[in-house]
């Protein structure tokens, strides 16, 4: 199904995100993720591809797997990190044999201490973005290259609610989403926020810049203090709201610390939902106690539920 229907339909959409295991211990791991949310009836779920295309045979396997034996509709991550555009036309080639119809289309970040897992990595994990010699500079040429060659294909989009770290100026970075939007893109989908205020303004901006695709919006609990530490290195960067930090400053424990970012994220949601977001997508770290702790304090048993 194509994702722009996929998001017509489910208003809003919720979806869950994961990322390819490297062993088999996590790959059962996962499946037990996945099985535990699968009876919340998740309108899509994507799968990313490692930093610098490091588990593009991993993401493909786990891709095909959830489509065929789960029944779910994928939205798969391709970045322009590492390949070729022939490469990157077999790699489109593969999935639509396979049954995959959409696609995650971003620039992406070469690696160079560690891979990055769940769409985050340090900023010292990464070096400068150098083009393959034959390959995409940027993430509108790739939704180009996708709808030319793959018209049948949904397209979705990264969106920075915050602001691009390698784009300060916030005009220009509304301008460089426009042109991936003319590319062909359908949706966006927005990196992890803390303050629906942020995503309410880029909402709004992007309004005003004539971009009228649906916006879905990215949430990642906190689940710990460390957690939160990392998410403050993130080569994304990530603001804390002094409410949010203040509680955390109350928890004893990284128990206590779990439930204060669950219960963010929750009012998070809450709000989203009453303000008419066109979806949330839950960054799950491959695990499904806060989704489901979530969907509980709203209320929700199945994503059906909010559009029935």
């Amino acid at each position: 199904m194509h994702i722009a229907d996929v998001i017509k339909s489910n208003q809003p959409a919720l979806s869950f995100e994961f990322f390819p295991p490297k062993t088999q211990e996590g790959s059962d791991a996962l499946f037990k993720t996945i099985s535990d949310l699968k009876a919340l009836e998740p309108a899509y779920v994507s799968v990313t591809y490692g930093a610098g295309g490091s588990t593009r045979q991993l993401t493909h396997d786990l891709v095909v797997r959830l489509s065929q034996e789960l029944g779910l509709t994928i939205v798969s991550h391709l970045t322009c990190v590492g390949a070729s555009k022939d490469e990157i036309r077999q790699i489109l080639e593969r999935y639509q044999e396979s049954g995959i119809s959409n696609i995650l289309a971003l620039r992406g970040d070469p690696p160079v201490n560690k891979e990055a897992q769940g769409g985050a990595a340090p900023k010292e994990a990464f070096a400068r973005f150098v083009p393959h010699p034959d390959g995409f500079h940027y993430a509108a040429e790739l939704v180009a290259f996708i709808k030319k060659h793959f018209p049948q294909m949904g397209v979705g989009v990264a969106g920075f609610p915050e602001g691009h770290p390698e784009t300060p100026n916030r005009l220009k970075e509304i301008e460089y989403l426009k042109a991936k939007i003319d590319a062909g893109a359908d949706y966006i989908c927005t990196q992890l926020f803390f303050d629906n205020r942020d995503f309410y303004d880029y909402r709004e901006r992007c309004e005003i810049a004539g971009i009228n695709v649906p916006i879905i919006a990215g949430i990642m609990p906190i689940t710990s203090r460390k957690g939160m530490q990392r998410m403050a290195e993130l080569s994304l960067g990530s603001r804390f709201p002094a409410k949010l930090l203040r509680s955390l400053a109350r928890a004893e424990d990284d128990d206590y610390a779990e439930n204060v970012g669950i219960h963010w994220a929750t009012e998070q949601v809450r709000d989203l939902i009453d303000n008419k977001v066109a979806g949330v997508h839950f960054y799950t770290l491959n695990k499904s106690k806060a989704t489901l702790k979530i969907y509980q304090s709203l209320g929700i048993r199945k994503s059906a539920a909010l559009r029935g």
